[in-house]
């Protein structure tokens, strides 16, 4: 690289001669970067133009690719020309929760308690040393894909646009330097990145003094998304808004400069977070109610109002599950076909409210238990917290031991079900429960293998797990003969003298035995065709054969519960 540097001392009447003759200079020589800053001050006048002498120079010029960093650059009393200003006023766009719909330090504060959780309380002490060092430090310890986070789709098209009309792109962060070049170089549209970082915490009036420095008061146009960019809206000739605060737009067009306005997503905060607590997965507690149909306590109200609340317990504990799972998750969903629609995952939710809301879930759950329930099942619910935490950080990415602890996580239901109307557990029960829930584990994963395969081939990983898409043979054939072992498990529990106590007339449960076949073996042939959702138990509740199975077997639990047919 070749660089030529001219300073001259000129009056201020000679500046604007000046910068003609080095647009004149930009047109005629073809190998002349983009790239040129011109500082003109009371008596000096600095100009810098690069010259390309690769091919990969002459095309990083012809895409326009230029860093700006506000330290080196004058007063905002200074006169700020460029090659497109010919095509308007340069276009600033702000990165966080407006380009993309999350920000940096978030991303990578969560990214990093998602590694590590064990070293939270370095992030605590990060964080009082002031917003900078805690920037500087997350920048340092992880590493952001830039390429799977989630962009606002309509501003970036409507970007585009104003860049083949001619328009001028800068890309304004305060995050790390590092990470912003790599999400400026992914997108490959901007001609510019500004770096609005000082040595200290930024704020409204730092970030407004680092752009004016850049570019004079309106003499440029701003895209934001919250009341920090106020000043800088302000300042701009043009204010765009990305966001759904009719009070933020009220406020802004007060200045007189409204331009556009993009709403960020299509669901309201509130929305966003009853999606991310997953109600619909709340029919899996339903298992703690179990117990209390098998020991035939269903006409005992004080059972009853027992199991009822266990049920809310375990929600709230469940809920608290998905959040911190989704979190922990959020770079892997973003891969994902389906579950990149997540809250969390979309952007549609501020990570930092998923950390704050999920400890309170947990909370609330062991407060219920420990107010009206047994002390054992307060324990029972405790392990069940600590097994998921100890899933969602390092179980699941082991193979076996990850569907060996959902199905353990799904059996756990049941036995803290039991805990909460104080009966004791079927040793057929538990038995029957392990292995068919070993099944549905098996599902699962297998529909997730046999998506990758698809997708990539047998020779891919998925990621976050353990397995690789060769695998699938080898859960097939584990989980359906876990699922034909609980069929078994149900043959064997009719000859139980116990069994005999609680149905008189227990051979009318044999015809479970072909319904339950029918369903595992018809799961699994679903699944092997692609047409198994992943969660096994959610495809059951919309499948009909499934409701008809279910049905036919409490008509045979009814009937073997008749006296008169004994």
């Amino acid at each position: 690289m070749i660089t030529f540097g001219v300073s001259i001392v000129v009056e201020r009447a000679m500046a604007c001669r000046l910068a003609v003759l080095l647009a004149c200079l930009r047109a005629a020589h073809g190998r002349v970067a983009p790239r040129s800053r011109i500082s003109i001050g009371l008596t000096e006048v600095e100009a810098s133009m690069d010259y390309c002498e690769t091919e990969q120079d002459q095309a990083a010029a012809d895409g326009g690719v230029a860093f700006a960093f506000p330290h080196q650059l004058v007063d905002e009393e200074d006169l700020y020309l460029s090659g497109s200003a010919v095509n308007g006023l340069p276009l600033l766009v702000d990165m966080d929760r407006t380009l993309i719909q999350t920000d940096l330090l978030s991303e990578a504060a969560n990214l990093f308690v998602a590694a590590h959780p064990a070293k939270l309380f370095r992030l605590c002490g990060w964080a009082r040393a002031g917003r900078g060092t805690l920037k500087s430090q997350l920048a340092c310890n992880t590493c952001i894909d830039v390429a799977s986070l989630p962009y606002h789709a309509q501003l970036i098209q409507w970007l585009r646009e104003k860049r083949a009309a001619g328009r001028r792109l800068v890309l304004v962060t305060a995050f790390e330097r590092n990470v912003a070049q790599r999400l400026f170089a992914h997108l490959g549209f901007f001609h510019e990145l500004l770096l609005t970082a000082g040595s200290g915490d930024t704020g409204p009036v730092n970030k407004l003094e680092h752009i004016t420095a850049r570019f004079p008061r309106g003499q440029f146009e701003y895209v934001g998304d919250s009341w920090s960019d106020m000043a800088v809206w302000q300042a701009s000739r043009t204010a765009h808004v990305v966001s759904r605060s009719r009070r933020l737009i009220s406020a802004v067009g007060k200045f007189g400069n409204l331009g556009e306005v993009f709403q960020p997503c299509a669901f309201s905060p509130l929305s966003a977070f009853a999606r991310a607590l997953r109600p619909h997965q709340w029919v899996k507690n339903l298992l703690v109610m179990v117990p209390l149909m098998a020991s035939h306590h269903y006409a005992d109200f004080a059972a009853c109002s027992q199991a009822l609340l266990a049920l809310v317990a375990f929600c709230l504990a469940a809920s608290s599950v998905y959040l911190l799972n989704d979190l922990v998750d959020v770079v892997s969903d973003r891969r994902h076909p389906s579950k990149r629609l997540r809250p969390f995952a979309a952007g549609h939710l501020r990570l930092l409210l998923g950390w704050c809301a999920w400890p309170l879930l947990a909370a609330s759950s062991l407060a219920l238990s420990a107010t009206f329930l047994s002390g054992q099942f307060v324990g029972w619910l405790a392990v069940y917290g600590a097994l998921t935490a100890t899933y969602t950080f390092y179980l699941k990415r082991i193979p076996i031991v990850d569907v060996l602890s959902l199905a353990a996580l799904y059996t756990l239901r049941i036995i803290a079900g039991a805990a909460a109307i104080g009966v004791p557990l079927s040793f057929w029960l538990l038995a029957f429960s392990v292995f068919l829930f070993l099944s549905l584990a098996f599902i699962k994963r297998y529909s997730e293998l046999l998506r990758l395969t698809e997708g990539a081939g047998k020779g891919a990983a998925a990621h976050g797990r353990g397995y690789y898409a060769s695998d699938l043979d080898v859960v097939a054939n584990l989980g359906g003969s876990s699922g034909y072992a609980a069929v078994l498990v149900l043959a064997l529990y009719i000859q139980d003298s116990h069994t005999l106590e609680l149905y008189p007339a227990p051979h009318y449960i044999w015809l479970a035995c072909p319904a339950l076949l029918f369903w595992i073996s018809r799961a699994w042939m679903l699944a092997h065709r692609g047409r198994m959702l992943e969660d096994p138990i959610m495809f059951a509740l919309k499948d009909r054969a499934s409701w008809l199975v279910a049905a036919t077997i409490a008509s045979v639990f009814v009937l073997a519960s008749m006296p008169a047919l004994g």
